[in-house]
């Protein structure tokens, strides 16, 4: 197992101001962290020399947006979206990420009204296809992640985008388990998570209000015990939101503080991530 910090909690973008936060996190016991990966201009070749001097390894995550729609009717903007997820994963190469994760199937936030139609899920399925084809050109693993309908309406559940990824059929194309969206939208976690078994390549630890892992109303039992059950060993990533970035906290709908500091969140939620762990996994 390897534990990790999705550092979405201090930044949007990796910057000089996060090497304290990095230090910090290597000497709290993290393996590695994940990555925002918005900007795709920055040089990830020395962030990646940056991450091996601290012994960090490292996985990312991106997003689609209205303007580069994967689903959209418009082939243009659809191209946007496949060109974009493609720079992220040149990205992910250079800066020595083996995961690329998030909702990069369809576009965060916007939504249509209804439910995916049919061709919405096709053009979905057709834009992922020529994605995951250039993730295994870079070596790279795609982890399509489904959320809550609140924030998208393509892929809402684990049973979603375990078919999706199924239907794109490459195998550079997988699908990551988020604990936050499985506790709004399944019914039952440990069903949940026994029938993403063979697609499954990541996970990220998220309690009910996007705090400290094990301080909310997780199913946390359910979760752990299914995870060991169904023989997980990749990374375990915590993901938590705060207030520094407006326009995440917009996204997300965090408008409150609900943690002591970054800090103590970061080092209570390994703990608690490793003692349940030890506890299945020895």
């Amino acid at each position: 197992m390897k534990f990790g910090m999705n550092l979405l909690l201090w930044t949007g973008e990796l910057n000089d101001e996060l090497m304290p936060v990095l230090e910090s996190l290597k000497n709290m016991g993290y393996d590695g962290v994940e990555l925002p990966l918005f900007n795709t201009d920055l040089d990830y070749a020395a962030w990646g020399s940056r991450l091996d001097e601290l012994g960090l390894g490292r996985t990312a995550v991106t997003v689609r947006t209205e303007e580069d729609n994967p689903i959209s009717s418009d082939g243009a903007v659809r191209a946007a979206g496949v060109d974009n997820t493609k720079r992220a994963l040149d990205c992910c190469a250079a800066v020595g990420a083996t995961h690329l994760v998030g909702p990069y199937h369809s576009a965060l936030g916007y939504f249509s009204g209804a439910g995916p139609t049919d061709d919405e899920w096709k053009r979905g399925v057709e834009s992922m296809r020529q994605v995951a084809e250039h993730a295994g050109t870079v070596g790279v693993t795609l982890g399509v992640e489904c959320l809550n309908r609140f924030e998208l309406y393509l892929l809402n559940t684990h049973a979603d985008s375990t078919r999706f990824v199924r239907e794109v059929d490459h195998p550079n194309c997988r699908m990551m388990y988020d604990t936050f969206h499985s506790n709004i939208e399944e019914k039952n976690i440990a069903e949940a998570i026994r029938g993403c078994k063979e697609m499954l390549c990541h996970v990220h630890i998220s309690e009910n209000d996007r705090s400290t892992p094990g301080s909310g109303n997780v199913r946390w039992t359910e979760n752990f015990d299914t995870l060991h059950e169904i023989g997980y060993d990749g990374w375990m990533m915590i993901e938590a939101f705060g207030l520094a970035l407006p326009e995440l906290a917009a996204a997300t709908k965090i408008w409150r503080r609900m943690y002591e500091s970054e800090a103590q969140l970061a080092s209570d939620g390994l703990a608690f991530m490793k003692a349940e762990v030890a506890k299945r996994w020895g």
